[in-house]
C-alpha cells in the first residue's frame, strides 16, 4: 500500500483518537478552551489598562471584572429560573392533571407516541430535574473557579507567550500564530458583542410579548430567552418552548398556547434569520449547516458549555485555516473568509 493510499486512514483515526481525547478529558480541556475564550475577549481591556497602571493591578481589576459579569449573569438566570421552578413545584398537581388532558387529546387524534411518552414523563420527573440542578451549580461553580485561575494565569504570560513563538518558531510559522491569535480574538469579540445584543432585544421582546398576553413570570421568560440565546439554535428553541408549555398550563387553552408560540417564533427568527446576520456583518460569517454542526458536536462532548462555545471554536479553527494557503479551502467552503489580508490584522493588532 502507497503512502498516499495511507493517508486517509490515519486521518481518520486521528480525527477520532482527538475527539475521545475531548470527550474523556472533558473536565481538562473545556476549561483551557473557556480560559482561552475570555482571555482573547479581556486582552485588550488588561493591555490599556497596563499603560496606566502596574501590570498586576491591571490583573486584578480585569478579574474582578470578570468575576463580577458571572455573578451577576448567574443569579440574574438563577433567579429567572429559580422563580419558574419553584411555582411549577407548588402547583404540580394541576400541572399533573393538565399534562394527561392534552395527552388524553393527542390521543384521540391518533398521535399515540403521546400515549407512550405519558409512561415516561411525569411533572414529578420533571421536579427531580430541577432539584437536580443544585448539583450541576455546584459543579459548575468548580469548573468556574478553575476558569477563572486560568485567565489569571494566561493574561500573566500572553505577552511572553507571543515572545516566546517569535523564537521557537520559524517567521512564516510565527506570523500565521500570532497573527491568527489577533484576528480570531478580533472575531470573538465581535461575536460576544453582537451575540449580547441580540439576547438583550430578544430577552426585552419575549418579555414584552409575554406581558402583553398576561404569561406569568413575564420578566423571568425574559431572563431565560436572554441566556439561553446564547446557545445558537438550541437555545432559541428551548426559550420559546418553555413559555408555550407554561402558556398552556396557565391559560388552559392550546388557542392562547398557539398565539404565544407563533409570536416567540416571529421574535427568534426576525431577530436570528434577519438582524443579527447584517450585525454580525461577513467577518463572522458561517455556513448555518456548519453552526448546528458545531453546537451538536460540542454538546455531544462537553453538554451545555460545549454548546455555548462550539461556535466560538469553529470560529477560531476557521479563522487560523485561513492564514495559511494549504488550509485555506476549508475557510472558504465553510463560508469563512477567504483569507484576511494584512490590513486587517495590522487593525487587529493595533
Amino acid at each position: 500500500m502507497t503512502e498516499r493510499a495511507l493517508v486517509a486512514p490515519i486521518t481518520i483515526l486521528a480525527i477520532i483518537a482527538v475527539v475521545s481525547a475531548l470527550q474523556i478529558g472533558a473536565a481538562v480541556f473545556a476549561p483551557v478552551a473557556c480560559a482561552l475564550f475570555i482571555i482573547a475577549i479581556v486582552w485588550p481591556l488588561q493591555r490599556n489598562l497596563q499603560l496606566f497602571v502596574p501590570k498586576l493591578v491591571a490583573l486584578a481589576a480585569v478579574v474582578g471584572m470578570i468575576v463580577l459579569a458571572f455573578f451577576v449573569v448567574a443569579s440574574i438566570t438563577t433567579w429567572g429560573f429559580g422563580r419558574i421552578g419553584r411555582s411549577i413545584i407548588a402547583d404540580s398537581a394541576r400541572f399533573q392533571v393538565l399534562y394527561d388532558q392534552l395527552a388524553e387529546w393527542l390521543e384521540g387524534h391518533g398521535i399515540v407516541v403521546a400515549g407512550v411518552w405519558a409512561e415516561h414523563f411525569n411533572v414529578g420527573w420533571l421536579v427531580r430535574i430541577l432539584q437536580g440542578s443544585a448539583v450541576r451549580l455546584n459543579t459548575m461553580i468548580s469548573f468556574w473557579i478553575v476558569v477563572v485561575v486560568y485567565v489569571l494565569l494566561g493574561l500573566l504570560d500572553t505577552e511572553a507567550a507571543a515572545r516566546n513563538a517569535k523564537v521557537a518558531l520559524s517567521p512564516r510559522s510565527a506570523s500565521i500564530l500570532i497573527d491568527g491569535s489577533a484576528l480570531t480574538a478580533s472575531k470573538l469579540r465581535r461575536y460576544m458583542v453582537v451575540r449580547t445584543l441580540m439576547s438583550l432585544v430578544t430577552g426585552s421582546m419575549v418579555w414584552a410579548l409575554s406581558a402583553a398576553f398576561g404569561l406569568r413570570f413575564a420578566a423571568e421568560w425574559g431572563i431565560i430567552a436572554f441566556a439561553l440565546n446564547y446557545i445558537p439554535f438550541m437555545g432559541p428553541f428551548i426559550a420559546t418552548l418553555l413559555p408555550t408549555l407554561y402558556a398552556f398550563a396557565q391559560f388552559g387553552s392550546p388557542q392562547s398556547a398557539i398565539v404565544i408560540f407563533a409570536g416567540l417564533n416571529v421574535i427568534q427568527f426576525v431577530i436570528g434569520s434577519y438582524i443579527e446576520p447584517r450585525v454580525a456583518g461577513y467577518a463572522l460569517a458561517i455556513s448555518p449547516f456548519v453552526v448546528l454542526f458545531s453546537v451538536f458536536f460540542w454538546s455531544f462532548l462537553w453538554g451545555v458549555f460545549g454548546a455555548f462555545i462550539g461556535v466560538p471554536i469553529t470560529i477560531a479553527v476557521l479563522t487560523y485555516c485561513a492564514q495559511s494557503p494549504s488550509t485555506v479551502w476549508i475557510a472558504r467552503l465553510m463560508g469563512s473568509p477567504a483569507g484576511s489580508s494584512e490590513a486587517q490584522v495590522q487593525n487587529v493588532t493595533q
